[in-house]
């Protein structure tokens, strides 16, 4: 538990012997999920700090129609839902689920705040973190804005290229992109191939080229 907790976005830089005798005076406990399992549900109330000691979840939206919308995959050693655990409205704000077996460290909220102020290194870990998280939902919120499924497209591959670089390869394959982007397969596979053939960008697997910088950028404008 330890060696996981110490690669913790949230731990990390605590010595050992340190976070030994920080969880020895604080009340915690563990709890393991199989594949398929739900670890919260959007709307229930937030009330731990919630570490990702093994395994992996995803989180996913419902929107009203009943679509699922997947936000993202988050792997152990990670923190779950920190920017919620304090606030007025400390509520999951989507449903969290096990992709495989998992194992989770639940801290108690009060407990969490004793332990904030019982370390500075592991309070800047913590503000850190959310602030990230931050930065990561406002620029989800801006992606899945985007009307289109080609401008959700243009959007990920200008966002992969590196400046100066028009060659980008893809994370996943096109059937998670397509959950990613909350569209079926056939539709993205579709938009994907009329965008090569309007010459925006080249296509080879997971290789894309863009061909025509100024027009991918107009699809997200």
């Amino acid at each position: 538990m330890f060696e996981s907790l110490s690669n913790c976005p949230v731990f990390t830089g605590i010595p050992r012997e340190e976070l030994e005798k920080i969880l020895s005076s604080t009340r915690h406990f563990k709890k393991s999920y199989q594949v398929g399992d739900l670890i919260a549900i959007a709307g229930e109330p937030c009330n731990y700090l919630m570490c990702l000691l093994d395994g992996s979840v995803k989180a996913e939206m419902i929107d009203f129609s009943g679509k699922v919308i997947k936000l993202e995959d988050m792997k152990a050693p990670d923190v779950l839902a920190s920017a919620f655990i304090f606030g007025q409205k400390n509520i999951f704000p989507v449903n969290i689920a096990a992709n495989e077996h998992t194992v989770i460290l639940y801290i108690p909220r009060y407990d969490f705040l004793k332990m904030l102020q019982m370390n500075l290194r592991l309070l800047q870990n913590f503000l850190n973190n959310v602030s990230s998280r931050a930065q990561f939902l406002s620029d989800k919120i801006k992606f899945l804005s985007f009307k289109t499924i080609k401008g959700k497209i243009a959007q990920y591959i200008l966002k992969q290229a590196l400046p100066g670089q028009d060659m980008v390869e893809l994370k996943m394959p096109q059937h998670a992109l397509a959950e990613l982007f909350g569209v079926t397969r056939p539709s993205f596979a579709r938009s994907l191939g009329e965008m090569a053939e309007e010459g925006i960008i080249e296509v080879d697997r997971r290789q894309i080229r863009i061909l025509d910088r100024k027009r991918l950028l107009d699809l997200v404008k």
